[in-house]
This record gives structure tokens, C-alpha cells and sequence, in this order.
């Protein structure tokens, strides 16, 4: 049976701070790591910043993020770095000195995930006369995140829930992209036809044909998905990279329906499937 490349979800945040220097080193040590999955919005300043959240107060487990508050783009970069994340002596990195700390034999996806606005089109296929606007609104924070990019010489595949970020991308350079899929998988399928994209990355239960696509995850549809996005995809000559999953019973079922990558919070769960295999146990 195949096995799925990894993709470290903010360097394995169910065992790291995540989305911080420290976090994705370590998952690059790990061999299985294909690619190490982060999130870039602006500092006040514009200077991309890896962190997942709007705001800085939010909190993982009942544990705050960091000890300051208000929105990440109207917050100085100095502030932003003298943050500790999850209460560990790692800091808020900026984009530029994450890559400059990983090895360039890991692939990095990079989520553009917000260029500093509450007014987000997320898993929207935008009418034409939005698209002009949305690409206008990313552009300037997309073209720093890309001018942060150009030294790093590992795999880089840029990613997003919005359309805008995507034309904006597809504006400025040609870099692999990919559709993060919210509630709509076939707005996620247009999208990537579009914009050409190089892969497709739908939630955990859009995937037909498993278990996972009648288990409820973040609020999404729990019914069986209307199209095979695996199928439609590989038909297109697309990846298709699933997001997010914590154990190895859900690696096993995805990798077994024949995606591409899944994006874990954890490293090893791909161990799961070889331990059964190599002790004769059935499916």
C-alpha cells in the first residue's frame, strides 16, 4: 500500500510551539518530513510574520498563544518578536529567519493566511468583478512574503483559503499554488482550475469514499462528498494535500484513498500503517 508524504502542520504543533523556529527545525530532522506547513500575515510594519492567528490573545488547550493582545497587523514587529509562544522561550519569527534556519532539503508550504484586514473571502470562487479587487488587496503583503522567499532554495508551495491570495501569487511569480478548500470542495475545484494550481488541499472529510467523509470536523459538511476530489484531481494532473489530521487510524485511511500529502499535527503517524504491515495484520 502507498504511503502519503507528510506535511508537518506548523512543524508538528501537537508536539511543538508551533509556527516557530524551534518547531520547524525539529520536524525537519525528521526524515519522514516532507514539507513543513506555516502561516504568514504582516507585522504593522508589512514584515511577514509566522503566526496562525488574527489576533494574539487567542489560546490552544486553555493555554494563551502569547501574553499580548490585539490583531497581529496592527501590532510592532519588536512587540510581535518579544513574544514567547505557548509559554516556551520560543519568540514570534518572522518569515525570512524561519526559512533562513530551515534546511533547504525540506519543502516549506507557506499558507497565506491573512495580508492584515478583517474583510476576508474565505473559500469563496470570487465573481469576476471581485477577483481585480481581492488580487489588489493581497499584492503588496504577497510580494513581500515572495521577496522573503527568493533566497530559500528548498521546495516552496504557497498556499491559501482566499482567491485573492492566489491571484495575487499567480500575479507576481510562479511558484506551485494550491486552494485550501473551507465548506465548498467544488469552489475549491474551480479555483485550482483558474489559477492553474499545482494541487488542491481539502479538509479531512472531503475526501469520498472513507470513513473520515460522514465524521464532523470544524462545523464542515458531514455528508458524502458529491465529487471524488482524488480522482477529479489526479485526472487534472493535481496533488491533492489533506489537512489536518492527529492520529494514525485517520493517516491510514487518507493515504489508503491515494492522496498526495496529509498535513499532521504530529510526527510518526504514518508508522501506524508499516507496523501493521510488517506484522501481517489485514486491513
Amino acid at each position: 500500500m502507498r504511503t502519503s508524504d507528510i506535511i508537518a502542520h506548523r512543524g508538528y504543533a501537537g508536539v511543538a510551539p508551533e509556527n516557530t523556529i524551534a518547531a520547524a527545525v525539529a520536524a525537519a530532522e525528521r526524515d519522514a518530513t516532507a514539507m513543513i506547513e506555516i502561516d504568514v500575515q504582516p507585522a504593522a510594519c508589512g514584515t511577514p510574520v509566522v503566526f496562525h492567528d488574527e489576533r494574539l490573545e487567542g489560546t490552544r488547550d486553555g493555554r494563551p498563544v502569547t501574553d499580548a493582545s490585539g490583531l497581529v497587523w496592527e501590532t510592532p514587529l519588536e512587540t510581535l518578536e518579544s513574544q514567547s509562544v505557548l509559554g516556551t522561550d520560543e519568540p514570534i519569527p518572522t518569515l525570512s529567519a524561519l526559512l533562513e534556519a530551515v534546511p533547504e532539503t525540506v519543502g516549506i508550504n507557506v499558507e497565506l493566511k491573512n495580508p492584515g484586514t478583517t474583510d476576508l473571502r474565505v473559500g469563496e470562487s470570487l465573481p469576476e468583478d471581485d477577483r481585480e479587487r481581492r488580487r489588489e488587496l493581497w499584492q503588496p503583503f504577497v510580494e513581500c512574503v515572495l521577496e522573503d522567499c527568493e533566497d530559500f532554495g528548498g521546495e516552496l508551495l504557497f498556499s491559501s483559503f482566499c482567491e485573492g491570495a492566489l491571484a495575487a501569487l499567480r500575479n507576481a511569480a510562479d511558484y506551485a499554488a494550491a486552494p485550501l478548500v473551507w465548506g465548498d470542495l467544488e469552489a475549491g475545484v474551480e479555483i485550482a482550475r483558474r489559477y492553474d494550481c499545482e494541487a488542491i488541499h481539502p479538509p479531512r472529510n472531503a475526501v469520498a469514499g472513507t470513513a473520515l467523509a460522514s465524521e464532523p470536523y470544524y462545523g464542515l459538511p458531514t455528508s458524502e462528498p458529491a465529487l471524488d476530489v482524488v480522482e477529479l484531481a489526479h485526472g487534472e494532473g493535481r496533488a491533492v494535500n489533506v489537512w489536518t489530521v492527529d492520529s494514525w487510524l485517520q493517516f491510514d485511511e487518507l493515504a489508503a484513498a491515494g492522496v498526495d500529502g496529509i498535513v499532521a499535527d504530529y510526527p510518526g503517524l504514518e508508522a501506524g500503517t508499516g507496523a501493521r504491515m510488517d506484522t501481517g495484520l489485514a486491513r
